[in-house]
């Protein structure tokens, strides 16, 4: 069988070309044209023969609201971590995209669930083109998955892996990783923009027509975005991040994208001798371990898809030069230096001679504004050298006129905090809660505030 014509492509107009160019020849564009399999045309008699054709061909079309809308099915994986950012489970047919960087854990968790869902009665399969079968058998002893009978397939050859899935029809398989395979119809090396694409959209057709859920491992570039085209993440129905330092134990996994659940989920995991572990108290990751309180720290309750986390806001505000610097990590720096202008503008305290730091505890990233509040009550906190109450919490939206704006679901973030302990809260006064649920807050003081020198007033008062 004769190999199929490739032509190139440019990502930018559509243009196509029959060699690599470095310039576009139809919009002049630079480094645009990306290997592609040339579509075949059959020729036809006459314009009016191609016309009826084209309406014998015509697919039945359904209306909207007699199509039955049934809730798809979900198997539990083994780890409760990964069906909370999956949204409950493997969901027959779907294609999930997980990346992370090199070591991070993405080859132990998916061997650790596979491991699970065959125990559980499912049929798996693991595709490694990375390792031999030795060493995936070798990781699964030390993992402890001691008579594992999840099925391993050592392969990059697409079509080889798409006959082994038709055969074998597994319910889960897992492609370790997506640039390792290759298409014979491409010249390109495994791992090009033109073999990751094709490779994965004729993956997804088959997990489509086959019902097997497929799981693909991406690789990340040194920006820590997933290598390949940007289609890839558009053709599968779930993106997952896998995050986390190298010197901490702690992973994280958020979903990007789920077509079957909830964006920006996270499951939190740690790393162990016996692989990774699901943490079900998350937020103690992030918490201080002071005994005492310290200056120049508040804690806030953020939200991770569904899941309130308290995370510990650290800030530290020292003696500058004629050109103070503004650093933070986990959080906004532009959005640091703007809180800056409005704590000075409305509050009255001034750091435009002083040095400002300010920390996320745990290596969390926190995108939400709702951190407003308790990053300027930590910038205060360190200026005047005295610490917030024992029990403290803040979070709401600052704008720049100096209002408190309220969070999303306030009711939640209070009764998280509630349940670990805490006792004193200063929140936006749209997120107080009303009297006839005061009683599920009993033991918690909450303080309501439209305004940011309403907020420094009450922390005045405590200290």
């Amino acid at each position: 069988m004769a190999k199929e014509k490739t032509v190139y492509t440019c990502t930018e107009c559509g243009g196509t070309a029959p060699k690599w160019l470095g310039k576009c020849p139809s919009c002049a564009a630079w480094n645009t044209l990306i290997e592609s399999v040339a579509e075949s045309s059959t020729p036809t008699k006459n314009r009016y023969t191609s016309q009826f054709q084209s309406l014998a061909k015509t697919a039945e079309v359904a209306v909207l609201a007699d199509i039955d809308a049934t809730d798809v099915q979900r198997t539990p994986t083994g780890q409760e971590e990964l069906d909370r950012v999956l949204g409950g489970g493997m969901v027959e047919g779907a294609v999930v995209l997980i990346g992370g960087d090199p070591g991070i854990g993405k080859s132990t968790l998916l061997l650790q669930a596979l491991d699970s869902l065959q125990r559980s009665g499912q049929s798996t399969l693991y595709v490694t083109g990375e390792e031999s079968g030795a060493q995936v058998a070798l990781r699964s002893r030390r993992l402890g998955l001691h008579g594992s009978q999840v099925k391993v397939l050592a392969e990059i050859q697409l079509d080889k892996i798409l006959a082994t899935i038709d055969a074998l029809q597994p319910d889960v398989a897992v492609i370790d990783s997506i640039q390792t395979v290759y298409s014979d119809q491409l010249t390109s090396a495994p791992g090009s923009v033109a073999q990751v694409r094709e490779c994965a959209a004729h993956l997804t057709r088959c997990a489509k027509s086959s019902g097997t859920a497929i799981v693909l491992v991406g690789h990340v570039t040194k920006e820590g975005a997933l290598a390949g085209p940007r289609v890839l993440e558009h053709m599968v129905d779930t993106v997952l991040y896998f995050e986390g330092e190298t010197h901490s134990s702690f992973r994280l996994v958020r979903a990007i994208k789920n077509r079957f659940g909830a964006v920006n989920e996270i499951g939190v995991f740690a790393m162990t001798e016996k692989g990774l572990k699901g943490v079900s108290n998350p937020s103690a990751i992030f918490l201080s371990q002071h005994d005492e309180p310290v200056p120049g720290s508040c804690v806030m309750v953020t939200l991770e898809g569904t899941r309130p986390l308290l995370v510990e806001i650290q800030a530290l505000v020292d003696s500058g030069g004629p050109s103070p610097r503004r650093l933070s990590v986990g959080l906004d720096r532009d959005r640091l230096a703007m809180l800056l202008a409005v704590l000075h503008r409305h509050a009255g305290v001034a750091c435009m001679d002083q040095d400002v730091f300010v920390n996320a505890v745990g290596g969390v990233r926190i995108s939400e504004p709702a951190a407003d509040l308790a990053v300027l009550l930590a910038i205060t906190s360190s200026l005047r050298g005295k610490p917030l109450p024992k029990g403290f919490f803040a979070f709401g939206e600052v704008g720049l006129a100096g209002e408190v704006r309220p969070a999303p679901r306030g009711q939640e973030r209070l009764k998280e905090a509630a349940k670990l302990g805490f006792t004193v809260a200063i929140v936006p006064k749209a997120n107080a809660p009303k009297k006839s649920n005061s009683k599920e807050f009993e033991g918690l003081t909450i303080h309501a505030v439209d305004r940011v020198e309403q907020a420094m007033e009450i922390v005045r008062g405590m200290g």
